[in-house]
């Protein structure tokens, strides 16, 4: 990671908080939410997405650890009210089920 990176990287982390489903319902409706799969980094996916890595991205969506929130998952979450992690990479607002906090790896 370059320091670019790092310090973004950083900055990212900074601004990840713990939030609920309840909050995000606006940004669900805008067509807003991705949805990261709990075994990733959320912060470093969320600096591909700042990044505009294609090709990190690409590979994300393609092994089903990145996607849109759809209505199934947005059903669940209402009704479970998991715990959830959340940072905003604009227009992208980038969630997580989680137990603690995220931290680096």
């Amino acid at each position: 990671m370059n320091d670019n990176a790092s310090t973004l990287y950083a900055k990212l982390l900074g601004e990840t908080a713990a939030i609920t489903w309840e909050e995000l319902q606006p940004f669900f409706a805008r067509g807003a939410l991705l949805w990261v799969e709990g075994a990733e980094d959320l912060v470093g996916v969320a600096l591909a997405v700042a990044e505009d890595d294609k090709a990190r991205i690409s590979a994300l969506l393609a092994a089903g650890k990145l996607s849109k929130v759809e209505e199934d998952r947005a059903q669940d979450l209402l009704a479970r009210d998991p715990k959830l992690w959340a940072v905003v990479v604009a227009p992208w607002v980038l969630i997580q089920e989680r137990d603690e906090a995220p931290t680096r790896h």
